[in-house]
């Protein structure tokens, strides 16, 4: 994984959304959705994360029939977060700083495939355009030794993932691949972010 030049300068979004009272709810696509879940589940202000499919057809939206790659499914979490204690632009920034690598263009690590690619689903036009500035002000300013490859898509869709993938990291902590991929994004989101972990 690329590494962030300096992790605690990361910049906020310099565009976000306009503030708000109450919930609301980001889907985003960063890889295997046991991981980014365990991410997302920690932060003060998120009160619920599910995994899911989003990008294609009902009536592909299974385990097993996303991970053959044959569809346009990527794995997903659908966050939902308390808008007065954390903006859309805090979340995004938390996702390409921790929750994955966004320069791996349809994959993340060993987990190869469409299903695993990089990908912010937004829901309206200020989601996208928030999101479009951040990539581009992130680029702008070399964060990573690569390019971003993160796609920006609208969200059709949130087709709920079956229940053995909820809470999966949490279940399953001493699975050799939890241990080694979704347990070390935990530790430095505690690392570099420990003010928006859940106290």
């Amino acid at each position: 994984m690329p590494l962030l030049i300096d992790p605690w300068s990361l910049p906020d979004p310099v565009q976000d959304c306009a503030p708000s009272e109450g919930v609301r709810v980001a889907v985003l696509a960063g890889g295997c959705f046991w991981c980014t879940e365990a991410v997302f589940t920690a932060l003060d202000g998120v009160t619920d994360v599910k995994p899911g499919y989003a990008g294609d057809s009902s009536l592909t939206a299974d385990y097993r029939t996303v991970c053959s790659g044959r569809t346009n499914h990527a794995e997903v979490i659908k966050i939902t977060y308390d808008a007065a204690k954390l903006s859309y632009g805090q979340l995004l920034k938390l996702f390409f700083g921790v929750a994955h690598d966004p320069t791996q263009k349809d994959r993340q690590g060993n987990d190869v495939g469409r299903q695993y690619r990089s990908a912010i689903f937004y829901h309206t036009p200020e989601e996208q355009a928030v999101a479009r500035a951040y990539i581009r002000q992130l680029d702008a300013a070399k964060i990573y030794s690569g390019p971003i490859m993160t796609s920006l898509e609208p969200l059709e869709a949130f087709y709920e993932a079956e229940p053995e993938h909820h809470d999966y990291a949490a279940r399953n902590p001493h699975s050799p691949y939890i241990a080694h991929v979704s347990t070390p994004k935990v530790e430095k989101l505690m690392l570099y972010f420990p003010e928006r972990l859940k106290r």
